[in-house]
């Protein structure tokens, strides 16, 4: 069953390509599933939906393989028009929720039920389709048409043509009444903005209105207020003091006593389209005529660019030749439109330039006179007017504003070198050109920003997958630099800080040229690190690029005192380590449980600066990776502290025993364990005597490990103290009942051994419910050394008994825990026999021989690792020629 209103099939594009793989039901599959739809379509030219498509698939694999632990199919279509990805599984009873029948997707925020959810947001067509065996859900992209500047409205709309929006769109409804005040604040005001209601009732509208206030146009707020309908864009101060862009339709309305309000529909700015009034398209006249008069294509050509940087460049081009100048540059404005970013020059030197932002209206370097067009004639008589244009032998500028519906969008200035060149004509005709193109260089400017919206949804997925992936801290440095270099910034650097006491320790450094690693490393060590400041967001930090300078100036200076002398390397590699940091650097704190833990440190070469979006992009990151440093230290330091009190749970050493070989294999269960419930001991109890002991608590891990501490320590006290073997046994069964709840059943076979004069050795033995220890005699004959006995941990009254085994040269004891017998491929065991077995083929075998060799066995009987822990003993007697070797 599909979802009414969705398709459940269509296959009318000629399918030219098509690529499958099956993934399996474990956690790896779902990055391998996202590579395998990456490469496939880059490798069929589709990067446009590629990020689209690893998110989709991303989360279609995932529901398949993590949350229904079912393999998934992913098959990829290729058609003229677009991509089809079909994911399918093998659990068909799993319901998909219905539209219209009062379920729900869910909430996006849940571990799963997300990929619906998605591709109802972001895939043009996609739908659902059973078989008796899987479950299918496939989505289709369709490759965007970038028709810049232009519109398209009608009363019906294919699905693939609608506008996107978040999976939950939120219209705030706030009323205004005849003073101006907040009298209405619904629940998704709250989510927009991040007031409560309580906080903005009472209050005037313009507390927390950025409206427009540009040059030219009449309406201001209060105004607006006041007419019976108006529509437009402005922005909202949210509760974090950033100024959100916001689309918004007035609606002057009075209630049944004549009082008059006005109502207020607010969205997201890049979600207009819910509440937009649709342009009238003006009557088109096809004439060749009229096309050649279209404004637009006068000034930008045809066909104008499909992208925003072909379009910007193309423009400054246009106005540059239009007015006969020397250079020109275009800015585009920031959402808050408190700054002035350079997207494209011409005749200046772009590359210092690019991406550099200055203030609009006020402080050190402003762009003064953005919202008006302005004629400079000699820029050396109003230095800094336009810093864009510091140092650049420009003197003479015209710049005007682009503005979409009374707001600011940005600036494009034309600049000669000689002074008093342009007049007020020269402004009018630049602004006209500067309206005419405005709408088309915001539309793709928006266009951008959704492509990186998405690209960065993408670019986190991945990020968070590879960094939850491992526990290592050393990996996860590693992986942390790797994800910036060069997706982010062109050289990083990561400061860790072990506790509150303690400087950041430069911990890794990475550059995209490999060659400049040294050199970078060397610089930042010899320079402060930056200080651990908690606060959020990104900072600028000029110690290495004044330090990488000034390397160069000392360095440069040397080698002109030398100047009789050749050239060192020296000064190369100082030069290219100052022009590879030369830019902006950046730092953004890694905080994880409310603690500094290090600092993640961007850096870009000579004169280059980061974009907003990339900062806010590397803030996301740095988020993630922090929680992901942060676990790995913990687990290191757990697993130190672990493996610690393992070891001393396991002998110091085992003491030579004269005249016996003695050999023990430990092997515990479990990563990441040392000791787990069996354990081994050997310990001299006085003069020409020895103690020994195997045993196997019940059960694996800390809780078995922290009983077989007791039982070992107990073990050499209680011999000590001249007790016997039952004797002791008994005082071990005591204490072990007085753990209460926290007992474990125990098998113990307790012995002493003393070696004879004669060359022999005499064993007094107790086993108490565990495997019975084996003899292996010279002639090959195997038997065992002891009758079995009640283990320990179960009833409080034992009545054990010793029994007294003489070794003769040349025989050998073997003991073992349950983890050799019990050793198992399918229905098959390795058992009593099977041990028996390989035990007569070690005759004449030292204690050491046998004991790998039973390893061996033990390991070959099956081909998957031991579940349960393993203790092997070997004790032979020497045969009085060959000696204790």
């Amino acid at each position: 069953m599909a979802e009414p209103g969705v398709e459940t099939r269509t296959r009318s594009s000629v399918i030219t390509a098509r690529a499958a793989a099956s993934f399996d039901p474990v956690g790896r599959s779902v990055a391998t599933a996202r590579a395998f739809v990456r490469d496939t379509l880059q490798g069929w030219g589709y990067s446009d939906v590629v990020d689209d498509a690893v998110v989709l698939t991303s989360e279609l694999v995932t529901n398949a393989v993590i949350h229904a632990g079912t393999s998934a199919d992913v098959l990829c279509l290729r058609t003229e028009d677009g991509v089809r990805v079909e994911v399918a599984d093998r659990y068909p009873e799993r319901e998909v929720p219905i539209q219209g029948t009062g379920q729900s997707f869910g909430s996006p925020d849940r571990e799963n039920g997300r990929g619906l959810l998605l591709c109802a947001a972001l895939a043009s067509r996609w739908g659902v389709e059973y078989t008796p065996t899987y479950k299918q859900v496939w989505f289709q992209l369709d490759l965007p048409q970038r028709q810049v500047g232009t519109r398209s409205a009608g009363p019906v709309l294919p699905t693939s043509l609608l506008p996107v929006a978040d999976e939950r769109v939120r219209v705030a409804v706030v009323q205004i009444d005849r003073t101006g005040t907040i009298v209405n604040w619904n629940v998704d005001a709250e989510h927009l903005f991040g007031y409560a209601a309580e906080q903005v009732m009472g209050k005037p509208l313009t507390d927390i209105a950025a409206w427009p206030h540009t040059p030219g146009i009449g309406t201001g707020i209060v105004e607006a207020l006041q007419l019976s309908r108006w529509e437009g864009s402005y922005g909202i101060r949210g509760a974090d003091g950033r100024v959100i862009p916001v689309y918004a339709s007035h609606l002057r309305v009075r209630d049944t006593h004549g009082e008059p309000s006005t109502v207020c529909l607010l969205v997201r700015d890049d979600e207009r389209a819910v509440i937009q009034t649709p342009l009238r398209a003006p009557v088109t006249d096809t004439s060749a005529e009229s096309r050649s008069a279209d404004p637009f294509e006068v000034f930008i050509g045809s066909p104008a660019p499909d992208d925003l940087d072909g379009l910007l460049q193309r423009t400054v081009e246009r106005a540059r030749d239009m007015l006969d100048g020397d250079s020109a540059f275009l800015l585009l404005a920031t959402d808050d439109e408190t700054e002035l970013e350079v997207r494209a020059s011409t005749g200046l030197p772009s590359a210092r330039q690019r991406f550099a932002r200055v203030p609009v209206e006020a402080g050190t370097g402003r762009y003064s006179s953005a919202r008006m067009p302005a004629v400079h004639d000699d820029l050396t008589a109003v230095p800094g007017a336009v810093p864009l244009l510091n140092d650049t032998g420009m003197r003479s500028v015209v710049t005007v504003p682009l503005k979409v519906e009374g707001r600011l969008t940005g600036s494009l200035g034309v600049a000669a070198e000689g002074a008093a060149r342009y007049s007020n004509e020269e402004a009018l005709r630049l602004q006209f050109a500067a309206d005419r193109i405005a709408l088309a260089v915001e539309s793709a400017r928006l266009g951008e920003l959704e492509r990186l919206r998405r690209g960065s949804l993408s670019f986190l997925v991945e990020a968070s997958d590879l960094l939850a992936g491992t526990l290592d801290r050393d990996q996860t440095l590693a992986l942390m630099a790797q994800m910036t270099v060069p997706t982010l910034a062109t050289w990083c650097a990561v400061y860790t800080i072990a506790d509150q006491s303690s400087d950041p320790y430069l911990s890794y450094v990475l550059h995209e040229d490999e060659d400049r690693i040294d050199g970078l490393k060397a610089l930042l060590s010899k320079i402060d690190p930056p200080d651990p400041v908690p606060a959020p967001g990104a900072r600028i930090w000029t110690a290495p690029a004044d330090a990488a300078h000034q390397a160069a100036l000392r360095t440069s200076m040397r080698e002109l005192g030398r100047s009789s002398s050749p050239v060192s390397s020296g000064i190369g590699t100082t030069l290219a380590t100052a022009a590879a940091v030369g830019g902006e650097t950046v730092v953004l704190p890694l905080v994880a449980r409310n603690r500094v833990i290090g600092m993640l440190t961007l850096g870009k070469p000579s004169d280059d600066h980061f974009r907003q979006e990339i900062l806010e992009l590397a803030e996301d990151l740095s988020r993630r990776a922090a929680l992901a440093l942060d676990n790995a230290r913990l687990y290191s330091e757990r697993t130190a502290i672990s493996q610690a009190l393992q070891r001393s749970l396991l002998p110091p050493g085992l003491p030579q025993v004269p005249g016996v070989e003695v050999e023990v294999i430990y092997r515990a269960a479990g990563e990441g364990n040392e000791v787990g419930g069996d354990f081994y001991d050997l310990f001299p109890i006085r003069d020409g005597a020895y103690g020994f002991a195997i045993g196997d608590v019940c059960g694996t891990g800390p809780e078995a490990a922290a009983v077989t501490g007791l039982a070992r320590h107990a073990l050499r006290l209680l011999a000590r103290e001249g007790f016997g073997g039952p004797a002791v046994l008994e005082r071990l069964n005591a204490a072990i009942l007085d753990e209460g709840a926290r007992s474990r059943f125990l098998t113990l076979l307790y012995g002493e051994l003393w070696p004879q004069e004669d060359g022999s050795a005499v064993l007094k033995v107790v086993c108490a419910g565990h495997p019975l220890p084996l003899r292996l005699r010279q002639d090959g004959t195997v038997e065992p050394a002891a009758e079995p006995q009640p283990l320990l941990g179960v009833m409080e009254d034992l009545e054990l008994y010793e029994q007294v085994v003489t070794l003769d040269p040349g025989d050998v004891l073997l003991c073992v825990t349950d983890g050799v017998t019990e050793r198992r491929e399918g229905t098959r065991m390795l058992g009593d026999d099977g041990l028996a077995d390989v035990l007569t083929t070690c005759t004449g075998l030292t204690a050491g021989a046998v004991a790998s060799r039973v390893l061996r066995a033990v390991e070959r009987f099956a081909a998957e690792p031991a579940s349960d822990d393993m203790a092997i003993l070997a004790m032979r007697v020497p045969e009085p020629h060959t000696g204790t070797g």
